[in-house]
């Protein structure tokens, strides 16, 4: 399987943020409003343009907070979001699980908050492997021999999770495993037939099944990862302490109804406020990462 290095983007950072939107203009340089803005990078684990919407809602309740616009940045892929941050081209960013890892030891990300539930609890989210209910394939064991869509190079759950299970069944180099381009890519492949089983994580499944666009009846779950932590919204290390002490409150201040809009994407429901973590909150991604000898090259 084909893992692009993330050093090779260096050369390519302008490519490295696919859209940008939100507040263009700049507001007068401030201890909360470093350069008259901030950027703001998102992973893109679901289609952007249904994301650029639900996120600009939770950037204008921040902006609002700060007194500073909020421009979020809808990334082209994770390795490009580790090196936005690490180039000082993004103030704030959100990271999947695993993506965390390697921006906080490449990029000093500082993890903030995460995504809670109504009660002000911690959520998680679980990968998955599917496959159609007609298919042979019963058990991960029984994935030797056949194909399987992953969603993105160092997603948690549409990449190291599932490798990882291959790897501990003894059979990654058994199963011919391709990148789709992103969990719904993956999910669509396995819905027209083109693979014979699909890594669909609950997030994706929860919006594809509101959606319509995802039948639970015709298709099975063969294989069901721990659980994850939920993303962690962090800020770059290098900036003044007074500003990653505002930006985590104006986080933490934000009401659910702010972020409801991207709660729904992460399958929380109803949705909660933004509640504070810390690294050791993934630490078991940093031990994922360690046991199966990950960098951020297999970004």
């Amino acid at each position: 399987m084909n893992r692009p290095a993330v050093l090779l983007l260096t050369t390519a950072l302008a490519l490295s943020l696919s859209g940008c939107a939100g507040a263009s203009e700049s507001a007068p340089e401030s201890a909360t409003c470093p350069g008259g803005k901030i950027r703001m990078g998102i992973l893109p684990y679901e289609d952007p343009d249904k994301l650029e919407p639900a996120y600009q809602h939770l950037a204008q309740a921040l902006s609002a907070q700060l007194d500073c616009p909020v421009e979020v940045n809808i990334t082209e892929d994770y390795a490009a979001e580790v090196l936005a941050m690490e180039s000082d081209k993004l103030e704030i960013a959100q990271f999947g699980s695993l993506g965390f890892v390697f921006a906080n030891q490449r990029a000093g990300a500082i993890p903030l908050v995460s995504f809670g539930d109504a009660e002000g609890n911690p959520t998680t989210y679980t990968g998955g492997i599917w496959v159609p209910n007609d298919s042979p394939i019963r058990t991960l064991e029984d994935l030797a021999g056949h194909t399987l869509a992953l969603g993105s190079p160092g997603s948690t759950s549409g990449d190291a999770l599932p490798m990882s299970a291959l790897t501990e069944a003894g059979i990654a180099d058994k199963v011919t495993a391709d990148y789709a381009g992103g969990h719904p890519e993956a999910m669509l492949a396995l819905i027209n037939g083109s693979v014979d089983a699909a890594q669909i994580n609950s997030q994706t499944l929860e919006t594809a099944t509101a959606a319509g666009t995802f039948d639970r009846s015709k298709f099975r779950q063969v294989w069901t990862s721990k659980d994850i932590p939920n993303d962690p919204i962090t800020v770059r290390e290098n900036l003044p302490a007074e500003f990653r002490e505002a930006v985590r409150e104006a986080l933490l201040n934000l009401a659910p109804e702010d972020v409801k809009r991207v709660s729904a994407f992460l399958d929380i429901h109803p949705p909660g406020p933004l509640i504070p973590v810390s690294v050791d909150t993934y630490q078991p991604m940093f031990d994922l990462a360690r046991i199966m000898g990950l960098t951020e090259k297999d970004l």
